[in-house]
């Protein structure tokens, strides 16, 4: 199994997670000529996509999610309230999650977990290979939970926000409802609530640490580094990846579990 980005910040977001023959993409928050310009980076077409599984609603996780899926006929799948939420146009093989229940894609396993966040109905996700164990994709939440804890325990890698330092929110150039917002329970995590996350997990079981969905105008990779760097075990230093809005990150394959 292996996994990469094809673009990590406020400005649209698409995880691939690739095993044998098949390809997951979570979230699609770019046009459709965007997206497969961004695919091709990872040699890869939209073709090859074998589904989409949509974390919630908002432009920068959806902008490409239904005209991708009308335009290859690939199959969509979205927690109720996310569908609700906003107006899609025609998505031609739709899957509705309910009450958060895991669902299986082929031989993979897509577990939702609950998350708070300022959408309808939020879901952030475990993929679960028998071979591979466990990847988790943890965006666009506002605080910690112990139920969010719980669920990415048995990670053997891990994709994580970091999405903005509290100075720099304070400071920049968001009106002060929209600062309120990422700041509140209900908007996103900062970097030191990201450190006390991990701090949280059993670290020396991730073959590979990425921190994503980090601002452009609120954070930076070396502030969100100084806060996390910190608290990681010496060996998790070496597997430490810190994504990019423009580029995402490459591939990285998960080792087989023995």
């Amino acid at each position: 199994m292996k996994f990469a980005s094809l673009g990590s910040g406020s400005s649209g977001n698409a995880t691939v997670i690739a095993c044998g023959d098949v390809v997951l993409l979570v979230d699609c928050g770019f046009g459709i000529k965007d997206t497969e310009r961004r695919l091709a980076r990872l040699g890869l077409e939209a073709k090859d996509i074998s589904a989409i599984v949509v974390t919630h609603e908002h432009s920068d996780h959806i902008k490409g999610v239904a005209p991708l899926a009308r335009k290859y006929k690939m199959p969509v799948y979205m927690t109720r309230g996310t569908f609700l939420a906003r107006e899609y146009g025609n998505i031609p093989s739709l899957h509705l999650i309910e009450n958060y229940q895991p669902f299986s894609i082929a031989h993979l396993t897509v577990t939702p977990v609950a998350v708070p966040h300022d959408a309808r109905e939020p879901a952030q996700y475990t993929i679960t290979s028998p071979d591979y164990g466990v990847l988790g994709v943890l965006t666009d939440l506002g605080y910690i939970t112990p139920h969010v804890v719980e669920a990415y325990l048995t990670c053997d890698a891990l994709l994580v926000e970091a999405n903005h330092d509290l100075d720099m929110l304070a400071r920049g150039p968001y009106p002060y409802s929209l600062r309120q917002r990422v700041a509140s329970n209900w908007g996103h995590l900062n970097n030191q609530q990201t450190a006390n996350l991990l701090s949280q997990l059993p670290l020396l079981n991730l073959q590979h640490l990425v921190v994503g969905h980090i601002s452009q105008k609120n954070n930076t990779v070396e502030l969100a580094a100084k806060s996390i760097d910190n608290i990681l075990p010496e060996p998790v230093l070496n597997r430490i990846h810190y994504a990019c809005q423009d580029e995402g990150f490459d591939w990285l394959a998960i080792s087989p579990k023995k």
